[in-house]
């Protein structure tokens, strides 16, 4: 599998794309892969969430949602993957570019940039069908990479200007 194969996997088809619809519409593309297709996909996508582990992501995270759990992080991340490979890539580079996004998936009118086990699809279809789970990849590091955030205002408005803007704290 090709990052280029990936991307068009992974990416949302609009802004605000429903968790379901981007779910399903992977869980379809993913089933009539082989088992080393799905290692292989499994594999780019443990890659893309250990890149996105970072503080000042999650910090971005906190701002947007008062993202404070790891589990709600890798569900931020999967987000992030779900935006395609520029977005991905221009938030990696600059967490506050986030802002500058053309729609967000909402609920309840509140911006939703989670999408729940969507990390998982690969290892589910590959395990529903072997009766085995996909080969175990190390995540790399224990704790995020880069400085932790501060949660003081004042310091999250320093560092994310365009998303405090956006997302008043």
């Amino acid at each position: 599998m090709t990052e280029t194969q990936f991307w068009q996997l992974v990416t949302r088809q609009s802004p605000d794309e429903s968790q379901e619809s981007l779910c399903e519409r992977l869980k379809a593309a993913l089933e009539p892969m082989d088992d080393e297709q799905l290692k292989a996909f499994d594999k780019l996508f443990g890659q893309k969430m250990r890149q996105a582990y970072t503080w000042p992501l999650w910090g971005a995270a906190y701002v947007v949602t008062g993202c404070d759990s790891d589990y709600g992080f890798a569900e931020f991340r999967s987000f992030l993957i779900s935006l395609g490979q520029e977005w991905f890539e221009r938030i990696i580079a600059s967490p506050d570019a986030l802002a500058g996004l053309p729609g967000w998936p909402t609920v309840d009118g509140y911006a939703y940039p989670f999408i729940e086990d969507y990390d998982l699809i690969a290892g589910q279809i590959f395990e529903d069908r072997t009766q085995e789970e996909l080969p175990f990849v190390p995540s790399g590091s224990v704790n995020p990479a880069g400085k932790q955030f501060s949660t003081r205002p004042k310091d999250l408005k320093a560092c994310y200007p365009a998303l405090c803007k956006l997302f008043p704290l």
